[in-house]
């Protein structure tokens, strides 16, 4: 019999290539369904595809294998599942079961003193969750707006930066930079299940979660508004609330060929959200219609963060606006360096500014802090435990702003990380001179000096990392489609996938090389030793293939045995370290 489809014996022995399929050709129907409005197809399959076996496996493996948060634990006190207590919740997963309450717990918020509250639900209600976004997620991808891009597959911030940066880089333009106030803790519930219009199963279901309760410590505070972050589901939730904003001020002001009115461009992240118009009379009568708009939701503007401005000239004292940490400006250009326009077989002609979007001053400011933090935190320690914790944090901040103008950023991030280890270096040797310090911390390596000692690590330097543009995703594209080539190969090129990730991603053509799957957006591909390290595998590009992180389990519970695949063993680790491959790799997606 199929895996897929009947209840097994062993966890182990789950056909996980079929589950895949089985449930993906569902959701491709659901969505192909939404797209077309035929709403009574969509609850049909919808309804097939929770009851489905392969989906309720895949549902448990998201959430006790595959999160990042799978060792949290719920009110129930439930960490993690052995092999047999997963098969055992996918066997009995059901979306009508009772919920139980969410726990409460306070995380820092990112740029304040301030915490945030997140309400992390028991694993059966995860799992759950997570079967329900199965459904629901295809349906909702057909439907929202194309200029929509946090909590969805296939969308990152970069997109909306890229969107942004297309909207005014021919025209300088009024900016509505607003943000909503507690977003995800004041949503109307009721205003939510009118606009989510699902069969009354599922209606009942989601709204038993959103008034659910949480406890904290041993005291139990009802929910009578709000959706819980840290629920598989809530994100989702969240985009379905906001979900026709940008066609509500589109359909306010259509464009007009003889030039009267211009249609406005409307980016969302989340709860953030930018209008770009070259009006100041329609961006403030844009701010109220939102503010009416949102209260129809239980929303409104957080006025401390929603502000008028312009992108090149200074209106109110402001010019530009922050947004998802970058700095987003045009400057005035002179003859030397005149911004141009053209195109597609059109004459160039000077623009006199130069739209620029680069690392805001806050961004710069928190990554310092935490640089700072770290050398502070290491004053005795080794140099190689300092380095090793200063490299990843060095390498992720880098690649978030390496698709934008960063250079000048990174270099002086660079010049502010070595002046803190200056300090480091003659804190630890206050007796001796600068130069003894520098020749025992900096070594020589191709006529420069770096920080690390001789044969052990080096520290990375900001300005290592190269500039490369990103390419906005197309259109209303949606991972539900079916290209799977066109989505594999965005995620090769994301700005934040580390180099050598993205490396053995166009060795393996996009695939997992266990499974044979395809890595989806979402997917954690971690890198795995093909023959282990305790049995002498090398550590280098020679002896690492990409896995999905459940994939890596069940290599790691076997004996490290695989087939190394089609890679040149002749190569030395360096030639690949430095990526000089001929073999040809998939064309980068549009």
């Amino acid at each position: 019999m199929s895996t897929a489809t009947t209840p097994v014996y062993e966890w182990e022995h789950i056909s996980w290539q079929k589950a895949e399929r089985d449930v993906f050709k569902l959701q491709k129907r659901i969505y192909q369904a939404s797209r077309r409005g035929d709403i009574k197809t969509v609850h049909r399959l919808q309804r097939l595809l929770m009851k489905s076996w392969s989906a309720r496996c895949l549902a448990v493996r998201r959430v006790t294998q595959d999160n990042q948060g799978k060792k949290t634990a719920g009110v129930d006190g439930v960490k993690s599942l052995e092999p047999t207590q997963r098969l055992k919740l996918a066997r009995t997963l059901k979306v009508t079961r009772k919920s139980r309450p969410t726990r409460r717990v306070w995380i820092p918020k990112a740029g304040t003193s301030g915490k945030r509250p997140l309400g992390i639900p028991t694993i059966q209600d995860r799992a759950a969750q997570a079967l329900v976004k199965l459904a629901l997620e295809p349906e909702w991808e057909a439907r929202f707006e194309p200029n929509s891009y946090g909590f969805r597959p296939g969308r990152s911030c970069h997109d909306a930066a890229e969107a942004i940066f297309q909207s005014i880089c021919r025209k300088p333009k009024y900016v509505l930079d607003a943000d909503i106030a507690k977003c995800f803790d004041r949503i109307n519930h009721q205003a939510l299940l009118n606009k989510l219009q699902t069969f009354p199963t599922l209606r009942r279901t989601i709204r038993m979660w959103l008034r659910a309760g949480v406890m904290e410590g041993k005291e139990l505070f009802p929910t009578t508004e709000g959706t819980p972050q840290g629920g598989v589901i809530s994100p989702l939730l969240a985009n379905i609330a906001l979900h026709g904003l940008e066609e509500t001020i589109t359909k306010a002001y259509p464009w007009n060929k003889n030039g009267e009115k211009w249609k406005p461009t409307v980016v969302r992240y989340a709860d953030d959200f930018v209008v770009l118009h070259r009006d100041l009379t329609v961006i403030e009568e844009i701010k109220q219609m939102v503010s009416t708009w949102l209260a129809d939701m239980g929303l409104e503007l957080k006025p401390s963060k929603t502000k008028i401005t312009h992108t090149l000239y200074q209106h109110n004292g402001n010019v530009g606006f922050d947004f998802l940490g970058f700095n987003v400006r045009q400057y005035p250009v002179g003859k030397t360096h005149t911004g141009k326009s053209g195109g597609h077989g059109r004459v160039s002609k000077p623009l006199g500014f130069k739209t620029i979007i680069k690392p805001s001053n806050e961004a710069m400011r928190r990554h310092l802090a935490a640089v700072a933090e770290i050398v502070r935190s290491h004053q005795t320690a080794p140099q190689a435990a300092l380095i090793s914790r200063l490299n990843p944090v060095i390498k992720g901040w880098t690649n978030y702003f390496s698709a934008r103008c960063s250079k000048r950023a990174f270099s002086k991030m660079a010049d502010q990380t070595y002046r803190k280890l200056h300090k480091w270096a003659t804190r630890r040797h206050h007796n001796k001179s600068w130069n003894w310090a520098y020749r025992k911390y900096w070594r020589l390596e191709n006529g420069k000096r770096v920080f690390g000692a001789e044969g052990g690590p080096k520290l990375i330097k900001h300005w290592e990392t190269p500039i490369r543009r990103h390419v906005k995703v197309r259109g209303a594209r949606s991972p539900f489609d079916g290209d799977w080539v066109y989505w594999a190969t965005r995620l090769g090129t994301h700005p934040e996938l580390p180099r050598r990730i993205s490396t053995l991603l166009k060795w393996q053509k996009g695939k997992c090389a266990k499974c044979g799957l395809y890595f989806k957006d979402g997917d954690l591909p971690e890198v795995d030793h093909i023959v282990p390290k305790s049995l002498g595998g090398k550590d280098g590009y020679i002896n690492w293939q990409l896995l999905h992180r459940h994939c890596h389990d069940e290599k790691t519970a076997e004996d490290g045995s695989t087939v190394r695949g089609t890679r040149d063993k002749s190569q030395t680790d360096e030639e690949l370290d430095e990526v000089k491959v001929s073999r040809p790799v998939l064309k980068s997606g549009g």
